[in-house]
């Protein structure tokens, strides 16, 4: 049998709930989130430089096809990672830190507590998610993202993780 100094050191003699107190509630951790890539909107910007290459129209059949090459290369490796804390763009098949924000520094890591507002444009056919945090900057910085990711999973996590968003949602 074990003495009282055993007995007294042991976690669950002295419990949060002895005498009266309640026992605090930890919350559950939330499953680390990554959206499908979504390839229509780099197909549809292809699709439409071939058809103004087609017509003749190479001037602008040119930049549009270029952006539609950098969509389509960007959606096989970049990925949103929404873990139980923060949304981080990550990169590759192993899922690699991104690096530097080449626009503003810093980590390309923001926690949803300090998410302003966010939007998805257009939700039938979402090709732009908009946020802003204050994380970077105190008085708020803004971010665009083209939707290379499936766009109902974006909208579903971005909903649970950082709150409804202001004026959009699917339809």
């Amino acid at each position: 049998m074990g003495s009282i100094s055993t007995l007294l050191s042991t976690p669950h003699f002295f419990s949060p709930t002895t005498f009266g107190r309640k026992k605090v509630q930890t919350q559950k951790k939330r499953e680390t989130v990554i959206p499908d890539p979504d390839y229509r909107i780099p197909i549809v910007l292809l699709g439409l430089a071939g058809g103004l290459a087609y017509s003749d129209n190479l001037l602008t059949a040119a930049p549009v096809g270029l952006l539609g090459l950098l969509l389509l290369f960007q959606t096989t490796r970049v990925r949103f990672v929404f873990d139980d804390e923060a949304l981080e763009v990550k990169v590759g098949d192993q899922l690699e830190e991104s690096g530097e924000n080449v626009f503003v520094g810093g980590k390309n890591r923001w926690k949803y507590s300090t998410f302003v507002n966010w939007e998805l444009w257009w939700p039938n056919f979402p090709i732009l998610v908009y946020f802003k945090e204050t994380q970077t900057k105190p008085e708020g910085q803004i971010h665009f993202f083209p939707v290379i990711f499936n766009g109902k999973q974006l909208y579903d996590t971005m909903v649970e993780r950082a709150g409804p968003t202001k004026t959009s949602g699917p339809k």
